[in-house]
């Protein structure tokens, strides 16, 4: 589609022709895609705002990344704010700190498991470790479940001590599920002795679903 159409698709009051503008920029170079992208920001389909986070992280340039920091700001659904997390995530390290920013004043768990999935690709470890120590505070299960899974990655870094140690602190946590995530993320601790004891606890578990996870690394 040649960028006149594009333009004119993407001032139509037909959704399902703004939405064909906006997947039909993928053709183009950032340069030109992210103004024309900005211009339907605020668009009253949530679909199409979606699409439009998601272009922000992989037509990348300085115009977009303030675009996303505009999104996580002011945009008032979570669903866009997620994407645009994730999007924002896409430029590397320099996201680090509105993403921690983020995730710190925003409870919601959408925007809170999107931000640790993210970030868990990043290798930065000592971030990892302090969002999911954060997320491990909520109340969001979910989050909580995202967060022990993230510790786990932390088990071959220099971090891995005090990963481990927060591990330790859930061992006896009377919600199952978290039991059950905390004996998996524990397998990855197998070099320390804390971990080993803890995971012969949790095989005395009053809970199959917990006994089931500390042997599911030895089938």
């Amino acid at each position: 589609m040649e960028l006149e159409q594009i333009r004119a698709y993407l001032d139509s009051p037909d959704a399902q022709q703004r939405m064909r503008a906006i997947i039909e920029l993928r053709n183009y170079s950032p340069n030109i895609v992210v103004p024309l992208l900005k211009q339907r920001m605020y668009d009253q389909e949530l679909l199409i705002r979606s699409f439009v986070a998601m272009g922000f992280g992989k037509k990348r340039n300085q115009e977009a990344f303030e675009a996303l920091l505009n999104l996580i700001e002011y945009d008032r659904d979570y669903n866009i704010i997620a994407e645009a997390a994730n999007s924002l995530a896409q430029y590397g390290d320099r996201s680090l700190p509105y993403l921690v920013n983020l995730f710190q004043y925003n409870p919601h768990w959408l925007v809170r498991q999107s931000i640790l999935a993210a970030v868990a690709d990043l290798n930065q470890p000592e971030t990892l470790l302090h969002l999911s120590s954060l997320g491990l505070k909520g109340d969001e299960l979910v989050v909580k479940l995202a967060s022990i899974a993230n510790l786990a990655k932390l088990a071959t870094t220099d971090y891995a001590e005090e990963a481990l140690a927060i591990l330790l602190t859930l061992v006896d946590n009377p919600e199952v599920q978290i039991r059950v995530e905390v004996a998996k993320a524990l397998a990855n601790f197998s070099n320390f002795s804390f971990a080993k004891t803890a995971l012969a606890q949790l095989r005395q578990d009053s809970d199959y679903r917990v006994i089931g996870a500390t042997l599911e690394n030895l089938l």
